[in-house]
Formats: C-alpha cells, sequence, structure tokens
C-alpha cells in the first residue's frame, strides 16, 4: 500500500488551524485577557428571520409522512435551482435550472471541481490567496504556478504571455479585498477563451460589492459562459457557516476536449455526493426572496461598516492597506517592517487581537496581515481603540 506523497509537499498545518492554536494558548497562558478574534471570515450575526421561518417550516414538514422528505437530487432541489435563476437574471444573468449545482459550501467545490480535470494540467493562482486553491492542486500533483499580486498591480494579477490551463480568480478576493472590475475580467475572459482554458472564479464575497459597475459574477462578461466555472457561498451572503450551503454553475456551452464538463460535474456529483439537506435549501430558498434579501442585506450592511472603522483606525495610524470598501477583508501592511507572524505577535500579546499572518497566503503575502469585519460593532471599535490609542 502507497499513501498519496503529494501530502508531504503540503505545510504541516492548514493556515486556520495553526491561527486557532496559537490563539488558545495564548489566552490558556493568559485567561484575564480579553482577547477580539478578527482572523477568521466566521460570521456573527445570527441566521435572518425569513430564513429560521423557512427551515421551521421545513423542519415540521420532515415531522410528518405526507410532506416527509427522503433522498432528494444530488445537484439540489428544483425551488432553490430556480430561486438562483432569478437572483442571477437579475444580474442580467441567463441561466438554466440545470447548469446550477447545490453544495454544502464554496470550499467543498472547489476542491472536488479538480475531479473533473487532468493531472497533467498547469494551473494559475494569484498570490497571496485563499490556501484551498494552491493545496488542493498540489495534493494531486499539477503544476501552479503562482501570479505576483502585490502593491504596484492593486493586488490583482492579469494575463500573461505564458500557458495555463485553469486560472483561479476570487472577485472580492480573499485575503486582500481587491475586486477586478469589467475590463480587467474581460481580459481574463479573452485570454481563456484564446488559450482554452477554465476559469474557476469564486464569488464567495460578490454580495459585499456596492458599485453597480464592478461585476458581482464572471456570466456578465461575453463569452464567460465558454470558459468558466462559477462557485458561490451563502456563508458570507447570508450567515450559512454553521448551516453550509452553496453552488456552483457549470454551464451547458462549455465543453472542453471534446466532453461536456456539466455532464461531467453531473456525473461526479451523483456518484460521490449525497446532497444538501432539505432543511437547509429551504432556508437556502428564503434567501432569494425579497424579504430574505433585504434582511442579508442589513447584515451585511453591519460588517461593511465594521470596515468601514477598521479602515478609519488604520488612516489615523498612517498604516497602507488594501480592501474594506467591497470586501469585509482589511488586507495591511505591518508597520516597522515586520514579518507577518511578527506583527501578529505583537497584536496579540500587546493587544489581544488575533488577525491572520499574510505569509500564510503565499509568499506575496509576507509583511501583510489580513483582519476581518466578521465580528460585532463593539468588539470592533474596541479593538480599534486598543490599537489607536
Amino acid at each position: 500500500m502507497k499513501v498519496n506523497g503529494h501530502f508531504s509537499n503540503l505545510a504541516t498545518s492548514y493556515l486556520f488551524t495553526e491561527v486557532a492554536r496559537r490563539q488558545r494558548e495564548y489566552t490558556a497562558a493568559h485567561p484575564d485577557a480579553e482577547t477580539i478574534r478578527l482572523s477568521i471570515g466566521d460570521v456573527t450575526r445570527p441566521l435572518v428571520p425569513a430564513v429560521i421561518d423557512a427551515m421551521t417550516k421545513a423542519v415540521a414538514e420532515m415531522g410528518k409522512a405526507e410532506t416527509f422528505r427522503g433522498y432528494g437530487d444530488e445537484q439540489g432541489y428544483g425551488f432553490l435551482r430556480d430561486a438562483i435563476v432569478k437572483y442571477y437574471a437579475g444580474k442580467g444573468v441567463e441561466l438554466a435550472p440545470d447548469e446550477i449545482f447545490i453544495s454544502d459550501g464554496a470550499k467543498s467545490d472547489v476542491g472536488n471541481i479538480l475531479n473533473i480535470f487532468s493531472t497533467d494540467n498547469i494551473v494559475a493562482v494569484p498570490d497571496p490567496v485563499y490556501p484551498v486553491y494552491v493545496d488542493t492542486n498540489i495534493m494531486d500533483g499539477r503544476k501552479v504556478l503562482l501570479l505576483d499580486a502585490n502593491a504596484e498591480n492593486g493586488f490583482l494579477p492579469m494575463p500573461g504571455e505564458e500557458h495555463v490551463d485553469i486560472i483561479y480568480i476570487c472577485s472580492p478576493n480573499n485575503p486582500t479585498g481587491a475586486v477586478y472590475n469589467r475590463e480587467q475580467l474581460t481580459a481574463w475572459v479573452d485570454y481563456a477563451l484564446a488559450h482554452d482554458a477554465v476559469i474557476l472564479f469564486d464569488a464567495a464575497y460578490e454580495a459585499f460589492i456596492n458599485d453597480p459597475a464592478l461585476p458581482t459574477s464572471i456570466y456578465q462578461i461575453p463569452g464567460a459562459e465558454k470558459c468558466a466555472i462559477e462557485l458561490c457561498s451563502l456563508s458570507k451572503t447570508a450567515g450559512f457557516t454553521g448551516t453550509r450551503c452553496g453552488y456552483t454553475i457549470v454551464p451547458k456551452a462549455l465543453v472542453k476536449d471534446g466532453a461536456s464538463l456539466n455532464a461531467m460535474w453531473l456525473r461526479r456529483q451523483t456518484t460521490k455526493f449525497n446532497g444538501v439537506p432539505y432543511i437547509v435549501q429551504r432556508g437556502a430558498e428564503a434567501v432569494f426572496t425579497p424579504e430574505g434579501m433585504a434582511q442579508c442585506k442589513e447584515n451585511i450592511a453591519h460588517y461593511r461598516e465594521n470596515a468601514k472603522v477598521m479602515g478609519a483606525a488604520f488612516d489615523k495610524l498612517g498604516i497602507s492597506y488594501c480592501g474594506g470598501v467591497h470586501s469585509p477583508y482589511i488586507w495591511l501592511h505591518c508597520p516597522d517592517g515586520m514579518t507577518s507572524w511578527e506583527y501578529f505577535d505583537v497584536l496579540l500579546e500587546q493587544y489581544h487581537i488575533v488577525g491572520t499572518p499574510g505569509s500564510g497566503f503565499g509568499k506575496n503575502g509576507e509583511g501583510y496581515l489580513r483582519l476581518t469585519a466578521f465580528n460585532t460593532a463593539e468588539n470592533t471599535k474596541k479593538a480599534m481603540e486598543r490599537l489607536t490609542k
């Protein structure tokens, strides 16, 4: 028996696991310290009333023989897929229900979608970036090309001359908070079409974009339906971090190497996935109702205000940063030439604030640190007051 040797090429510990470990150890050693966690993208506000009402009704249905639901379609119930079709129509994007696949979150599908691609493909990933993109490809042994994202290019790398087969784009970006505009995404779509490549577009934070000129879906770019797969999650849109529900869009026009990627993904899901619980899907459906959307936008406005408070504090301190406008993340430059982990220690030990070291997102993240707006207004203000005082 042989194990997958590619795992030896991974860091020993996943970034956020390591951050959590250090926080636990510090808290245990300093029980009187009031630690404020601004390190992880986990929401703090509860599910909105429209979602709770829908899930409560669904729970009652599951307790009656005439309305009980057992196994559902692996790709999701029709009522939720239809709701997502209408949501995208509001963006000017036309989808068919069978192009939408309901999942237990974008993180799962970001890794699982690789099942339909050969390990011979060359993968382009921005650096810094969400670690799952890199780690899942390393696990399969693919060649990964890192695209420099830095202050000079606004942390938004653009296509080069080198050929790649799979391109990861996250906009708004995690961890930097940078957002591609329409012209920039058009350049990426044109590149993918010219190189017969596939874009994996992570739209997990699309609900934070508040400028109508900025695309919230790759399919708002002409030709993207022939070269892009879009992955999204209700974790940030509607606080489903503990409820788990997302979706992946694979257009039927997306054909590579003579094969329909939509048909391949359907075959993969029906074999390896049993679907998202009915109760959760009813809650997700409620997100896309007028009432649900209005309530979710109130929560997003809360996090945006937190980001504004954080940005104002760093402006006052003269610390440069990216993000915080169309994103819940502040990507700040570590002061005084400190490394990412050095500044992490300073924040934790002197101010009792937990952040995420930028070096964990790639080599270009060294010298930066990510803070999130996912906390209460009280804690956010308290954390920033500690820094500015």
